[in-house]
């Protein structure tokens, strides 16, 4: 097995694995805090009644379910995503619209029927491809000519204080994870402006335009300090570092987190800066 293939097997079994059970038991809060995220990425989708919509990575399927209601029921949209516990409950939630299907399966592999789509999107969901190349020129064969891609990716670890804030205080009391390869998928594979538009190209892309949109994310999702910790212990780098990290260290550690997350605090919100590239193309 290739390294790519390796990395590309360890993210699958990672979303069908802790990370899917996570991201399910935090669907609600973790959609709350990405909101502001969110509503920048569809605004840039602008999706239209009738259009055929392909949501990769589509996870709990909150973004699918609100493209559906925006191409109304003359239009369809598919969520893909390789996580069965994820798919799981977005099938749940989805539950009789008729306007919404959804496919457990890789984007990277998938028999995708010619020109089925008129926009691709994405919150979050193409960074973990262990060969984006491939996956990205597979996905370009299922979009209609003229049609489009959107995706929304995170910026650089450094402008992100949602994340480094928490993982810093954390790292006081426990070892710190091995850093990523700069080819490694991950949250943050496509911070490179440069290395994203060299991938697209080479899965046969437009030049890609990547706009900076910074946010506000409440880490609480107005719940105040508590359910902030809680958030930054279960979902993003500190919750990992935690999961690998000795069980006699951890409470220290998410007492730090506590601590540092406390200046951040007003009234029920933890607000901490957030970073994303909106990332827009078309087939060349």
């Amino acid at each position: 097995m290739s390294d790519a293939q390796q990395l590309h097997a360890d993210q699958i079994a990672y979303w069908n694995g802790p990370g899917g059970a996570h991201w399910v038991a935090q669907q609600a809060h973790t959609d709350a805090q990405l909101s502001p995220i969110t509503t920048a990425v569809l605004t840039a989708a602008a999706a239209e009644p009738g259009e055929r919509i392909l949501d990769i990575g589509c996870g709990c399927g909150t973004t699918t379910m609100i493209l559906a209601e925006a191409v109304g029921a003359t239009g369809h949209v598919t969520g893909l995503d390789v996580s069965a516990p994820m798919l799981g409950w977005a099938r749940k939630r989805g539950a009789g619209r008729q306007n919404l299907s959804w496919v457990l399966d890789d984007a990277t592999t998938h028999a995708f029927a010619p020109g089925a789509y008129d926009l691709l999107f994405s919150r979050f969901g193409v960074m973990f491809f262990g060969n984006p190349v491939a996956a990205f020129a597979n996905l370009r064969t299922a979009l209609r000519p003229g049609g489009r891609m959107v995706f929304v990716c995170w910026r650089p670890f450094d402008d992100n204080p949602w994340m480094r804030v928490p993982l810093h205080a954390a790292y006081a009391h426990i070892p710190r994870l091995p850093k990523p390869g700069p080819e490694d998928p991950g949250p943050f594979a496509f911070a490179d402006p440069e290395r994203v538009a060299r991938i697209l190209t080479e899965a046969g892309w437009s030049a890609p335009t990547l706009t900076p949109v910074d946010v506000s994310l409440d880490l609480g999702a107005g719940g105040g300090l508590d359910r902030a910790v809680e958030q930054a212990t279960n979902i993003g780098a500190a919750s990992r570092a935690l999961r690998e990290a000795p069980e006699e260290l951890r409470p220290a550690a998410i007492a730090a987190i506590r601590a540092a997350l406390m200046p951040y605090v007003r009234s029920e919100t933890v607000a901490l800066g957030g970073a994303v590239w909106v990332v827009e193309a078309k087939p060349s």
